[in-house]
């Protein structure tokens, strides 16, 4: 299985001749959708999923929560759902976005786990209560401080951890997150660069 960073949250994994995009959002660069089979979206925030993008290439099935899946004519799925997607075993995890202040943004994320394997939580710090062996771990953002992913990150117990969400640290943001994150989180901790991937 071969994973891809593009920009942000935006992942692709290829297994197979087999392509699946998780989270394009608009921080995210646009060949990340190019020979895709199907998209994960895990919740409707702008940096998660660019509607231009997808509308660009209607050809690609889209997978999402309820609310979002009605407004954006895609696949609707649920927490607990199992599916197939491009190939893919995924299951559908957790249920909101992680808070931010005052109850807010109070809106469905959903957690995808890759065929037994990869966990991307999107918005979130869902603890799946299963062997994780590769953790997608969101670093930065408003609704989480770094305390908390490092906790996130040894709850989980993964073989490996790989950040996304990193758009909103500065390069100073960028070292300091990977240091505490491979010094204290008790895994295989690394970066895989914009555009670039690795092989797990």
């Amino acid at each position: 299985m071969r994973l891809t960073k593009f920009g942000h949250a935006c992942v692709r994994i290829e297994d197979g001749g087999h392509v699946l995009v998780i989270d394009p959002g608009e921080l995210s660069e646009p060949e990340a959708l190019d020979g895709a089979d199907a998209v994960l979206i895990t919740h409707e925030h702008s940096d998660h999923v660019d509607e231009d993008k997808l509308a660009a290439n209607p050809s690609i099935p889209v997978y999402t929560h309820t609310a979002l899946a009605e407004a954006a004519g895609a696949i609707s799925v649920a927490a607990g759902d199992t599916f197939t997607a491009a190939g893919f075993s995924v299951r559908a995890v957790g249920g909101m976005h992680a808070e931010t202040v005052d109850g807010l943004p109070g809106c469905p994320n959903l957690g995808y786990i890759i065929n037994d394997v990869v966990y991307h939580p999107g918005d979130s710090l869902f603890v799946p209560g299963e062997p994780i062996n590769t953790l997608l771990v969101p670093v930065s953002g408003p609704w989480v401080k770094l305390a908390e992913v490092i906790g996130f990150v040894r709850a989980v117990k993964p073989a490996r951890a790989f950040p996304i969400h990193d758009a909103h640290l500065s390069e100073v943001g960028v070292d300091s997150v990977d240091w505490y994150l491979d010094s204290k989180g008790g895994t295989s901790y690394a970066r895989i660069p914009n555009g670039e991937s690795i092989s797990i």
